[in-house]
């Protein structure tokens, strides 16, 4: 057993060390929630600059977010348009010019959530605690010094959600999981699902894909910038990144496929990590794991099964949960 667990420690320790870091303190005290992920090299706000979203023509009908512009409170600074909120998204935009630092926050009955955004065009941000009420704010640096944590309100809105469904959030394309323009991987999650039926077998050929074809990128966990995001097609052309890519692309290419799947930040172990939950009609939420042979479950952890290249001591780890402690969902 002392073996065992001296393994596995040196196996995830020289892991994390490349990866998904270890237990990040968030920045801007005074906006609480940020979610965010320290990876070697430096904080990485899961909060990246926008990304802007827009249809694709392989995106199943109805699914690319849109400011439809029925329910809207906007100002002189930006402008919230919650007129899709039961299709569990929010829109945003910051309208005035401004060379500070943005912020949304999106504060639902029972998670806080705040992002970066750039000025000028809208973004979408889903409303991950289901029906309820939400209050939206819309933050502007207060000044341009790089040191200055303190923000203003620009705009604030409180409204009611009442999702159609508990899955809408988990969909639809967001900040963090862009597939609505990302041709070659809506492409690739058709070739590999294309006549599949079964939820289970759709989730166990893009986990399978994923894990083989990807390696984990050391020098991008070491540089990578703050306020990185993951470009779909980028990361499915290099077949490498860290563990943010791998969630990110296999939940873009299982939600293409009208399969409900979570992008997970939370710990692994005390690190920072990033993996996905799926929902089936079978099982429901499966928080955190892969049906693989009829009779066994994996923790659903692209990241390490492939890094580990799927080791009996990482599988191991990655089976139990008590080895997971998830903090926010995307």
């Amino acid at each position: 057993m002392k073996n065992w667990k001296r393994t596995l420690t040196g196996l995830l320790t020289a892991l994390l060390l490349t990866g998904c870091a270890s237990s990040a303190q968030l920045p801007d005290e005074d906006l609480p929630g940020l979610a965010a992920v320290e990876l070697s090299g430096g904080m990485v706000d899961l909060g990246p600059e926008l990304v802007a979203l827009a249809a694709a023509p392989a995106l199943p009908e109805g699914t690319a977010p849109v400011a439809s512009g029925t329910a809207v409170k906007k100002n002189s600074k930006a402008e919230v348009d919650y007129s899709n909120s039961r299709d569990g998204y929010v829109m945003v935009r910051f309208t005035a010019q401004s060379d500070k630092v943005l912020r949304v926050q999106v504060a639902g009955p029972t998670s806080k959530y705040t992002y970066y955004i750039s000025q000028g065009e809208w973004v979408a941000f889903p409303l991950p605690d289901g029906s309820g009420d939400y209050t939206v704010k819309v933050y502007e640096k207060k000044l341009a010094d790089p040191k200055d944590t303190k923000y203003l309100v620009s705009l604030s809105v409180t409204f009611t959600a009442e999702l159609k469904d508990e899955f809408a959030p988990f969909l639809r394309p967001n900040q963090f999981v862009d597939y609505a323009e990302a041709e070659d991987t809506l492409a690739k999650a058709e070739e590999l699902l294309k006549g599949e039926t079964d939820t289970l077998k759709k989730v166990e050929k893009v986990y399978d894909f994923v894990v083989e074809n990807l390696t984990y990128d050391k020098n991008k966990a070491a540089t990578v910038p703050s306020g990185y995001v993951p470009v779909l097609d980028e990361v499915l052309e290099a077949k490498t990144g860290i563990c943010f890519d791998y969630a990110a692309l296999m939940t873009g290419m299982l939600r293409s496929q009208e399969v409900p799947c979570k992008l997970v930040v939370g710990y692994a172990g005390k690190a920072y990590h990033a993996w996905i939950s799926v929902w089936t009609e079978e099982s429901g939420w499966v928080d955190g794991a892969i049906f693989f042979d009829g009779a066994a479950w994996q923790r659903m952890d692209p990241t390490f099964a492939s890094s580990g290249k799927g080791s009996e001591t990482i599988m191991k780890y990655i089976g139990d949960g008590k080895n997971y402690t998830a903090q926010n969902f995307f």
